[in-house]
């Protein structure tokens, strides 16, 4: 099953959990307005921001009522402006009203995600390193996270524990050294990128000599970095981590590694402050 198979799964799941979570038995203050009363709304946004989370939204809604229908007036990706109006509505109240807070909640969450990408991915455009998200993610959102990392301009790690290898400091412990651990990934699934974590240019030359597809360079000094990339001589993908900020992330893009790999992507977001109105 490819990623956009996944995601659609995911994304009707994940949506139906969050309506069960909020209607319950049933949204008994609807219930005030006439069953057949029609409303129009739109919804705006209180700040600047990166969008993400459109089809959520319409899941959000066509489950609740897919009689209601949505002009959307931006593209997920998109850069908005405080009170902007991201899209519009139409149908019964009562179903504008009980949707609301669930697609707000999708919209606002995805959108931090993309706002945060956005903001790092700006800081190192001028050089060509990728900077990729984490395992880092909302119990159960990691999908719906890893595509709004997208839409702010950063690139996806691997998925889970399934798509890559990721042999870290255990697992070479485990296997005897890095070598072994190496080729013990390609015997068990050929074809499967093999990542290792490495603390140390001796690693690193370790790794190298192994057949690593990408290393790690685990919390390296930028000493080492540059070392690391010089030893590398592009014979693998070389991905920096472990406690980058907004204060050293220029300079170690600028070290020319491959990848950056940043936990706080989608672990250290604000919501974004948005507003439903009806009109």
């Amino acid at each position: 099953m490819n990623f956009t198979e996944r995601l659609r799964q995911s994304r009707i799941e994940t949506v139906a959990l969050s309506l069960r979570e909020d209607i319950g038995d049933g949204d008994i203050t609807a219930r005030l307005i006439p069953a057949q009363r029609q409303a129009a709304g739109h919804v705006i946004t209180r700040e600047q921001a990166t969008i993400a989370g459109r089809e959520w939204v319409n899941e959000v809604f066509r489950q609740v009522d897919d009689s209601v229908s949505l002009e959307w007036l931006v593209q997920d990706g998109e850069s908005v402006s405080p009170e902007q109006v991201l899209f519009r509505m139409k149908g019964t109240a009562r179903s504008l009203l009980t949707a609301e807070r669930s697609a707000l909640n999708w919209l606002q969450t995805l959108s931090a995600v993309a706002t945060n990408c956005a903001g790092y991915a700006a800081r190192v455009a001028h050089t060509n390193v990728r900077l990729l998200d984490t395992r880092k993610t909302l119990p159960g959102l990691r999908l719906a996270q890893k595509y709004a990392v997208t839409c702010g301009g950063c690139d996806n790690h691997r998925t889970g524990l399934w798509d890559a290898f990721l042999i870290k400091e255990n697992h070479i412990s485990a296997c005897g050294s890095i070598a072994n651990a190496i080729n013990e990934a390609h015997r068990i699934a050929p074809g499967k990128p093999v990542e290792v974590e490495t603390e140390s240019l001796a690693e690193l030359e370790q790794a190298l000599s192994a057949g690593a597809d990408i290393i790690m360079l685990d919390e390296f000094s930028m000493d080492d970095l540059h070392a690391a990339v010089a030893m590398n001589k592009g014979r693998a993908k070389l991905e920096a981590s472990g406690g980058i900020n907004t204060h050293t992330l220029v300079p170690i893009a600028e070290t020319g590694v491959d990848y950056i790999s940043i936990g706080a992507l989608t672990k250290d977001v604000k919501a974004v402050d948005l507003s439903m109105r009806l009109d």
